[in-house]
């Protein structure tokens, strides 16, 4: 991906990112792989322990990931979905049913699911591999963020007590730091806006993963794990997704129903341990393969996560500083695109970074980082909306407009009409996996700077 004509004061930019998740590292190693050589991650936490669940990772990721080099490790330990079914969680009766192996054909890579900390790892050890243009600083929290006309700058405090809190100017920052972000509040309280409203979306989510040994001894659980399949169960109000993962070693298995241990929470609070005896009753009418399956859950070991969004932003950009993935477009799992955006918002920073005219001024960066959000905001907001969309027409209870559901659900088995899950519509599944942020931004440079750069896309044809 890299370019050998971007000019030597471009690549010596100072660039800095707050926080290490997808995006933050995405950020890293595409900034690198662009030929950006002074390029430092701040993280809080004291080291990058990945854990979480399965993730999702449709063709429009996954494009991305191969031209940063990392995209044939993580997919080493993949599973390949070649089928969707949708199905009455009380009954385990198919509503729908959707071929998923055109999406190899159509968009060049599968429809592929993985564990989070594959993903997560392997783009870290694309970043270790470019240790001399990447540095990470754990335990650290950036505070006192300040934007401006010029470089931007904050205060680093590490965790440790004994290193005293440092000042760090650069040339870019960018907010990685999830929806909790502090580049966001400070971003918006420098432009005067009001800070982003937290959307209480009424819902949470128990993130379960069973072991094949767990499910070896019923037959039926068994061939779930076995199957190249995502099936989806909904209930009034509720719904489990579940699919293989890890080479089919572990069955990841994610709900989303009403919130009710974090409805008097603080906000602060985003995740809780719950108690099996809930998480059972929650799904008491559905059928009883899924109580056999969510009894194999140990007893402690429950989990419980509060989805919360917040409203679209104004802006992603002040001046040369700019917001990435759930810092600026956080949204709820009904699309499976949370990552996927996070590591397009990345992949077209690098692009429109790395099309800098020589010796750029803080102007030149805050045009390229308008672009980025030109290219970017529109297509994540929509995204966002269409999860919402997605989920209020999975949770409907009795009534109209289930009835009118649940007919599309029946057409689809005859080969008509939309899907109601838009995560499996065709005609989504073009908009989203069918377009390269990456060529797009890449054109979008080329029209706005017009005088002659040295930096030149690396971006494919």
């Amino acid at each position: 991906m890299a370019t050998t004509t971007m000019h030597p004061n471009v690549q010596s930019l100072k660039i800095c990112i707050v926080g290490a998740g997808m995006g933050g590292l995405t950020c890293a190693l595409a900034l690198a792989r662009a030929g950006f050589n002074d390029i430092t991650v701040y993280e809080m936490a004291s080291n990058l322990g990945f854990v979480g669940a399965g993730i999702q990772m449709a063709p429009n990721m996954a494009r991305i990931l191969d031209r940063l080099g990392v995209w044939d490790a993580i997919f080493k330990d993949a599973v390949v979905l070649n089928e969707t079914s949708i199905r009455q969680g009380s009954t385990d009766a198919e509503l729908g049913h959707v071929d998923l192996k055109y999406i190899k054909q159509t968009y060049g890579y599968p429809h592929t699911v993985g564990h989070r900390a594959t993903l997560a790892g392997e783009l870290y050890n694309g970043c270790k591999g470019e240790s001399d243009k990447i540095k990470f600083v754990f335990g650290t929290t950036c505070e006192n963020m300040k934007f401006g006309p010029q470089q931007p700058s904050f205060t680093a405090v590490p965790r440790n007590s004994s290193t005293p809190p440092y000042e760090v100017r650069c040339d870019v920052l960018l907010g990685a730091d999830g929806v909790k972000s502090n580049t966001r509040v400070a971003m918006l309280r420098d432009l005067k806006v009001d800070e982003a409203e937290v959307k209480d979306t009424g819902q949470a989510a128990y993130r379960i993963m069973l072991t094949r040994e767990q499910l070896s001894s019923d037959p039926e659980l068994l061939a779930l794990i076995d199957a190249d399949k995502v099936i989806r169960w909904i209930g009034e109000k509720r719904h489990i997704i579940a699919y293989p993962v890890s080479s089919k070693q572990i069955y990841n298995i994610s709900t989303t129903q009403p919130d009710v241990n974090f409805a008097a929470a603080p906000s602060a609070t985003y995740t809780t341990k719950g108690l099996k005896k809930a998480m059972l009753d929650v799904f008491g009418d559905f059928c009883p393969m899924i109580h056999r399956m969510l009894d194999l859950v140990p007893e402690g070991e429950v989990c419980e996560w509060k989805l919360r969004v917040h409203a679209p932003l104004p802006t992603w950009v002040d001046g040369s500083a700019a917001l990435v993935g759930d810092a600026c477009h956080p949204t709820l799992p009904h699309m499976a695109q949370g990552a996927a955006q996070a590591i397009e918002d990345a992949a077209v920073i690098a692009v429109v970074l790395e099309a800098l005219p020589a010796s750029p001024k803080p102007a030149d960066i805050n045009k390229a980082l308008k672009i980025y959000e030109t290219v970017r905001k529109e297509r994540a907001e929509t995204l966002v909306e269409l999860a919402a969309a997605s989920g209020r027409a999975l949770h409907l209870g009795e009534g109209k407009a289930k009835e009118e559901r649940d007919k599309q659900f029946a057409a689809l088995k005859e080969g008509k009409g939309p899907v109601p899950d838009k995560w499996a519509d065709a005609d989504v599944q073009k908009m989203v996996y069918g377009v390269d942020c990456m060529k797009i931004a890449a054109f979008a440079v080329e029209q706005e700077f017009k005088e002659p750069s040295l930096g030149t896309s690396s971006v494919p044809t």
